[in-house]
């Protein structure tokens, strides 16, 4: 992912500064909502008694907004810039500012103002209790109809393919421990089922109630094609929670079932022939049985080879199949070291 990283500080705060907690604000052509938004974040950040900064990520604007930014910048010292080269996506900006953020708790949040920043306090809080990622919950939204039905519909077959509890999959309002996040990767519309991809390596996910306020300025970015993108992407997700580190469990138990089918249906068909003289040439059954067999033994192959390279994958990687969350009576770190690793999904 190519991007441009802008970053303008003022005021006496160094550099090196360690926050205790980062913002981030995706942002597409918002130019009429980023400066009421930034002022409305400060206002509540201020209040918590916290070192934060705030990262705006510009995923490819053309209406002005990195301009807004730039100047936001030179009268704010905790104000961060990324500006992407181009429209990337959301779930490409957001790991963008993953990748960036710098405190121990890190906050995402929509830029056009129907996330509201008043809200952030109550999901800190929520983390007291021991969670590592708290969602926003819209449960009063305020937007179309339309969407609302789009929305609806991704949550049925959500529920159905990985049996998740959390409501709202939509709202970027989220707060999440930093070593959640530490080398994620976001393709695709897969920023909507990061608690999802959590869940599966175990950390601990909760939700709050929040406030969703109407659209004030500039438009809707969701359409019709972001349900069926998402759909796909739900389906990865699916997979990768559950056969991450095993697809052979998948691929070779249906390739086992259609073989297995298949090769009962064609003894049974080929013992008519033998002992009633029954003619396989009019059967098309027969032929499909057959078939059947030859799929099912492609399918385990299929399974074989996906098991091989991931496996090779994960050991150029470096990849870890577990995370380590605490360690008692070792002499080294086996915490810090097992963490520095990228993780995949816990398999179920």
């Amino acid at each position: 992912m190519e991007m441009v990283v802008e970053v303008k500080m003022s005021g006496n705060v160094a550099a090196d500064e360690h926050p205790s907690l980062s913002v981030v604000v995706p942002v597409y052509n918002e130019s009429e909502s980023i400066v009421q938004l930034y002022d409305e974040l400060v206002g509540v950040l201020d209040t918590l008694g916290r070192s934060y900064e705030v990262i705006f990520v510009d995923d490819g604007s053309t209406d002005g907004s990195f301009g807004v930014l730039s100047d936001l910048c030179k009268r704010s010292k905790h104000l961060k810039v990324i500006r992407l080269r181009r429209n990337s996506g959301q779930s490409a900006a957001l790991s963008a500012g993953f990748d960036h953020a710098r405190g121990d708790l890190v906050v995402s949040m929509d830029g056009d103002l129907q996330n509201d920043p008043a809200d952030i306090p109550r999901l800190l809080e929520k983390m007291t209790g021991g969670y590592d990622v708290v969602c926003g919950w819209r449960a009063n939204r305020k937007d179309p109809l339309s969407k609302k039905l789009f929305s609806k519909l991704s949550n049925i077959l959500r529920h159905i393919l990985i049996r998740d509890k959390v409501h709202d999959y939509g709202c970027t309002l989220r707060v999440y421990k930093r070593e959640c996040i530490k080398d994620f990767e976001l393709f695709g519309e897969m920023h909507r089922y990061i608690p999802a991809m959590m869940a599966a390596n175990g950390y601990r996910v909760s939700e709050v109630k929040v406030n969703h306020r109407e659209r004030r300025h500039g438009k809707s970015k969701y359409n019709w094609k972001r349900l069926f993108k998402g759909f796909t992407d739900l389906i990865v997700v699916t997979f990768w929670s559950r056969f991450a580190t095993r697809p052979m469990h998948i691929f070779g138990t249906v390739g086992l079932l259609i073989s297995t089918l298949g090769g009962l249906v064609s003894i049974y068909l080929i013992m008519e022939r033998l002992f009633f003289n029954t003619r396989l040439s009019d059967k098309p059954l027969f032929t499909l049985s057959v078939l059947s067999v030859i799929i099912g033994i492609q399918f385990i192959a299929l399974g074989i080879l996906a098991d091989i390279s991931i496996k090779a994958y994960y050991n150029q990687k470096k990849f870890k199949s577990y995370r380590i969350e605490n360690t008692i009576g070792f002499n080294n770190d086996l915490t810090a070291d097992s963490n520095d690793f990228p993780h995949v999904p816990m398999t179920r």
